[in-house]
Formats: C-alpha cells, structure tokens, sequence
C-alpha cells in the first residue's frame, strides 16, 4: 500500500468506515461490549444500538482508533508512512505530511506501534545473539574518557536473530550470564537451535544447555556459519532510524520504537502487511 492507493481505495470518511467493518465484523456488527449481533444502525451516524445491553458503538471501539477525531483517511496515511518508511518517521515528519499537530502525529505513532507488538514465537535453526547500546554521544571537550558498547551508562537492549527468518529486541537493564540465559530459554527453540554470539563473558552460560558457538570478533567476524552479521545488521539499520529520524528517544518509550523495526522487518516479505496491520489494530490478529 501506498499514498496514492490510500486516496484511491478510501477517498471518503464512509469508505474507511467500511474497510474497517468489512475486516473487524465481516459486515455482521457485533457488540464490543457483551458480543451481540443484535443491534440496530442509529440513523445519520456511523454507529449501532445494541439491544441487548443497551449502548451504542461504532466499529472503532476498542480499537486504536478509538475516540480519535481525526478522519480515518489520515490514520491509514499514517501507517502506510509508518510501514513504508525503513528507517521509521519522526512525530515532526508525520505532522508535516499529514497536516495534524505534532502531538497528535506522536499520539498517533504511539497508537500505531501498540498494534505492531507481536506475539512470542520461538527461534529456530541459526539464532544469533547479540547487544547493543543506544544513548547519546559525549560531550566533546568534557576532559573525560568514554567508553564505547559495554560499561558505559547507554540503554543497553539485547536481540536474538534467527537466519532467514525473524528478530527479537528488547531493552534489558542488566545483561549478565543468568539474565541472558533466561531470555534464551524464553525465546529460543534449544531443542531446534544453534546460537551464535561474540566472545562476551555474559553468554558463558549458555553452553550449558545449548549447542552454542563463538565468534571472536578479535581475530575475525566470520568463518564459515559462525558470525553475527545478521543481527549486526538489524543493529546498524535500528540505530540510522533512531539517530537520523527520531534523533533522541527516552528510556520510556524505546521499547515501542524497538517493537516497530522488529515488525517492519518481520513482516518484510508479506506484500498485504497493510491489511495485516489493520488487523492487528482491530484486535483480529
């Protein structure tokens, strides 16, 4: 999907309304609040009376397009920007092509990417492991000396990549061996696996109950199949999205934005990920 198609397939407020209750409810309304389909459509509104307990409701209830008084037609601008866009869009850059303060472009970011979190599913085959560290760069002239990666005060988040397959990123506080095992466990198929990370003491564990290999990245950063170049890559690619695009993000949030690369490169081979998105954010899938 892209604007063009946008324009072309909703042009109307009524044609988003649509699309979205011929994917929510398949033309059958039912009741977000006790799950009837007998209902009654209000006249001169795009809403339903339920006759069963009594209230009214329209298909965005309980979506992230609930209450929103913004036409449809810009939410799905807004994810097709979103989607499109590799290395992500910043609230000031979706406020200027969508003509919305830059609050509400934030808000709607926000909104977007709850619906691109993805359920757990475990890693299989090659599962590279590694960490980085996002933060902003020192000061210059400061007179003190910074370190890069490991033992500085960044945000250090964790991913796991499976080779052809998807990616997994977290920001994770404190990455000594007994956490770093736990997440492997939680997220990686042992059974089915063969992890690769660098030579980081922290992974010392997982040799214990993995097939585990290691790359020294002193010596070289690839021989054969043991390497980190994919996980590597989605590192490269996460951080020219936060440092060109978004330029500062806080500790709160950055688990969102994480969530949203993740997606995006999840689902890079699904030519409909608008639809599927839509679905996501009607609660479907």
């Amino acid at each position: 999907m892209d604007i063009v198609s946008i324009y072309k397939h909703f042009p109307s407020q009524n044609d988003c309304i649509e699309y979205l209750e011929q994917v929510r409810w398949n033309h059958n309304p039912q009741c977000p609040y006790c799950k009837s389909h007998n209902q009654t459509p209000m006249p001169n509104e795009h809403r339903y009376h339920c006759n069963n307990c009594n209230t009214s409701y329209s298909v965005t209830v309980g979506t992230i397009f609930h209450k929103t008084k913004l036409d449809l037609q810009k939410w799905f601008l807004a994810i097709t920007l979103i989607l499109n866009a590799k290395k992500g869009v910043s609230a000031r850059q979706l406020s200027r092509d969508l003509e919305v303060n830059k609050n509400t472009a934030w808000y709607m970011g926000m909104r977007i990417r709850h619906a691109m979190i993805e359920e757990k599913e475990l890693l299989n085959g090659f599962v590279e492991i590694d960490e980085t560290y996002i933060g902003g760069k020192p000061r210059k002239g400061d007179g003190k000396e910074h370190k890069r990666g490991r033992g500085t005060d960044k945000t250090p988040v964790v991913g796991m990549a499976e080779r052809g397959g998807k990616v997994f990123a977290k920001v994770h506080k404190k990455l000594d061996s007994k956490n770093l095992a736990h997440l492997v466990r939680e997220h990686v198929n042992i059974r089915n696996a063969t992890i690769v990370t660098d030579e980081y003491s922290g992974y010392v564990r997982l040799k214990l109950f993995s097939n585990h290999m290691v790359i020294n990245h002193q010596k070289s950063y690839a021989e054969g199949e043991i390497h980190t170049n994919t996980i590597e890559g989605f590192w490269a690619l996460l951080k020219r999205g936060i440092v060109g695009q978004y330029h500062k993000v806080s500790v709160r949030y950055l688990n969102r934005y994480i969530c949203e690369f993740c997606y995006r490169y999840n689902n890079r081979k699904i030519e409909d990920l608008f639809g599927v998105t839509i679905q996501k954010a009607v609660g479907i899938i």
